[in-house]
């Protein structure tokens, strides 16, 4: 161990492992003496500290951008750019044609604009960070116009309202719950107003009896004012999800057309790249955004431009995207591919697992997730456990072949639901690995 992992780390695992044994017998229970024990209880403590650091899993929950799991997989086009800028030097801030310094989001605004049409665009680490930002510089201590209706909380508890509090503006809450009317924008809009916001309703939905501004509305009447009207998408997409079976998804390019000055969307969702906040639109803005001293507290490093610039390159031509674009990818599998992947693993899962739990295929739902189309639902296919052993004991036995995946040389991530532990193979890019460490899964029964 002293090998392996160092003094220090072997001498904190001792420590540890000593303490626990006090504990133990000072409890009455019943302590292994034995100088082998002693080490595999030292070795088991580090080797559970170091599974704490952020790991590679098998992702298999029915959630294709898990928040908890990462969201986006990257193309492998991606990867690579992050792999060439981490192993050497890169042109971050540099012009090789000049041989003078450069401007690290040079490449990635030249892309954005001819993608969206947009006069200008910037970057920053997340679509949170880009609304702060942006209302910071264009906003601040005035007032901001907002729909009750689109007053969001994202994930984590964080709620637009308080950003816009954050950012130093004052939130103007207009119309109701359920119903916002132009009217009510154009008697909350007077002096104090900085700009009109709308937000993407993403990750949820209002039905029955609703009503919200048109777009093209809100931005007549912010032209006709003369301040900024800004659309924050959320999820963002740059494609017409349509064209590949999917539910409409406003893009950039819509919000612009309909007279947003400035839009707002994440790179890690439905973009299908790294965690990063997009800000386009017009030049004026941007670069009054730009200039704005937080901007470079909320700049991207050089991996996420590496990864969003390669990313963006995939978008130039449309007619590939989806075969290499991991999320749409597994946004437009068909039941009947997911199906024919999943029967030999369910039988050797059933061979494995014959002792503890019958195994099935079941048709079941994945979901987008992180906020992106809430309401549409994706049919797939699942191989479901189900635990031999009384109802008593069900919900425990669920647990633990829970963590049986879990424990896995490459975890697996499934997800319980109504009796059984079931694993949704949509988003199973390498099934051979899957099967490989299955001698490796000890459910413990």
């Amino acid at each position: 161990m002293l090998a392996e992992y160092g003094r220090d780390e072997v001498k904190r695992a001792a420590r540890a492992t000593l303490e626990a044994m006090r504990i133990a017998i000072a409890r009455s229970q019943p302590v292994d003496m034995d100088e082998q024990a002693i080490c595999l209880g030292m070795r088991q403590f580090i080797e559970s500290d170091a599974r704490r650091a952020i790991r590679r899993v098998i992702n298999l929950s029915g959630t294709l951008l898990h928040t908890n799991l990462g969201r986006a997989l990257l193309p492998q086009q991606a990867i690579d750019a992050v792999l060439d800028t981490m192993r050497a030097g890169s042109t971050l801030e540099y012009d090789l044609a000049s041989g003078k310094r450069g401007e690290r989001e040079a490449y990635i605004e030249d892309l954005l604009c001819r993608l969206t049409g947009a006069e200008a665009a910037t970057v920053v680490n997340n679509n949170a960070a880009a609304i702060m930002l942006l209302l910071n510089t264009l906003a601040l201590g005035r007032e901001v116009p907002l729909s009750r209706g689109e007053l969001v909380e994202i994930g984590g508890s964080f709620r637009i309202a308080d950003i816009i509090e954050r950012s130093g503006c004052r939130l103007v809450e207009v119309g109701a719950t359920n119903r916002t009317h132009r009217r009510d924008f154009a008697a909350a809009i007077g002096a104090q107003t900085a700009l009109v916001l709308k937000v993407h309703q993403s990750n949820y939905v209002i039905q029955g009896y609703t009503a919200a501004v048109d777009e093209r509305e809100l931005g007549r009447l912010c032209r006709e004012a003369g301040i900024p009207f800004v659309v924050d998408l959320g999820s963002g997409t740059l494609l017409e999800l349509e064209d590949f079976g999917l539910p409409h998804e406003p893009t950039p390019m819509e919000a612009l057309a309909n007279g947003a000055e400035l839009v707002t969307f994440s790179g890690d969702k439905l973009l299908g790249g790294p965690q990063a906040g997009v800000i386009l639109g017009r030049r004026e803005l941007i670069d009054q955004i730009n200039a704005n001293p937080m901007k470079r507290a909320l700049r991207c490093d050089k991996m996420t431009i590496a990864a969003l610039s390669a990313l963006l390159q995939l978008y130039l031509q449309p007619q590939r995207i989806a075969e290499r674009l991991p999320v749409l990818r597994q946004m437009t599998r068909s039941p009947a591919d997911i199906r024919l992947q999943a029967e030999p693993l369910a039988a050797l899962l059933a061979d494995r697992l014959e002792q503890v739990a019958s195994v099935s295929l079941v048709d079941c739902d994945s979901e987008i997730g992180s906020g992106a189309l809430p309401n549409h639902h994706l049919p797939s296919v699942g191989i479901a456990l189900r635990p031999r052993v009384d109802s008593a004991r069900q919900d425990a036995a669920l647990q633990s072949l829970a963590r049986a995946f879990r424990d896995l040389p490459v975890p697996v991530i499934g997800r319980i639901s109504q009796g059984e532990f079931v694993l949704d193979c949509r988003t199973l890019d390498d099934p051979e690995e899957f099967a490989a460490q299955l001698d490796a899964l000890d459910p413990g029964l």
